[in-house]
């Protein structure tokens, strides 16, 4: 199935863009709009009170409410990459304490503690997406055997030249076949364009949002989420009218 994914704030901070969202409130009224624009499914990076990005039980249940309020059904993940919380441990014992759960939440396989993290949320019935960022992820993932416990793979490469980052995206995407797992494909910064449109012509997911990239194809600056989400959706409407 193909699924275009808005990824709304990442670890971006305020002052990156203007109309970035932080608060439990701001990524509501994101949602709502990327919706309407044609996202399928969100990815958000929950905040504290200071703008920090947080796995914190109270700030996630916080965000989980708002945005459920503003886009009823719409699947909502949330990110669990290390760098909020370092300890592999202390981050799978946040995970457990978490009062309302989104949908999915990835799994970063290149990172400490993935295994053990990802099987606590199957345990709360946290649907897993496996973020694959290189090829050793690839490798260390298929032959972990988690792939049947997982809703699908997010193949992210991490090069800021085109042609690495294409390279590196076919190679994962060919070492995931055997998994049977739908992917969405995405860059970042300078490859988020090249990435999107390769992933839409092989017949791939997507995700476009201001963690990826805060420009639009060409180089201006996107006025919101929406926007890049739009663009995102004209570029998969005119691939499906080919």
């Amino acid at each position: 199935m193909v699924i275009l994914t808005a990824c709304l704030n990442g670890d971006r901070m305020r002052g990156d863009h203007p109309d970035l969202p932080i608060s439990a409130g701001e990524l509501a009224r994101d949602a709502k709009a990327v919706v309407a624009a044609g996202a399928e499914a969100l990815h958000v990076h929950p905040r504290d009170a200071s703008g920090r990005q947080t796995l914190g039980p109270h700030q996630c249940a916080a965000t989980v409410t708002a945005i459920r309020a503003a886009v009823p059904g719409v699947p909502l993940g949330f990110t669990t990459i290390a760098t909020i919380e370092r300890d592999p441990q202390r981050r799978v014992a946040l995970v457990r304490k978490w009062t309302e759960l989104p949908d999915f939440v990835s799994v970063n396989w290149s990172e400490d503690g993935a295994a053990a993290l990802a099987t606590a949320c199957v345990e709360r019935d946290i649907a897993i997406e496996a973020g694959i960022w290189t090829v050793d992820d690839a490798r260390r993932f298929v032959e972990h055997g988690f792939a049947p416990h997982c809703l699908r793979a997010l193949v992210e490469p991490l090069e800021q030249q085109t042609a690495g980052a294409l390279e590196t995206a076919a190679a994962i995407v060919a070492l995931l076949a055997a998994t049977g797992l739908p992917l969405v494909v995405h860059g970042y910064e300078r490859t988020t364009w090249p990435v999107l449109r390769w992933a839409v012509a092989h017949g791939h997911g997507i995700r476009i949002g201001l963690e990826d990239t805060l420009a639009l194809e060409g180089g201006r600056v996107a006025k919101d989420n929406a926007e890049l989400v739009g663009a995102a959706r004209e570029i998969l409407s005119r691939s499906a009218g080919a």
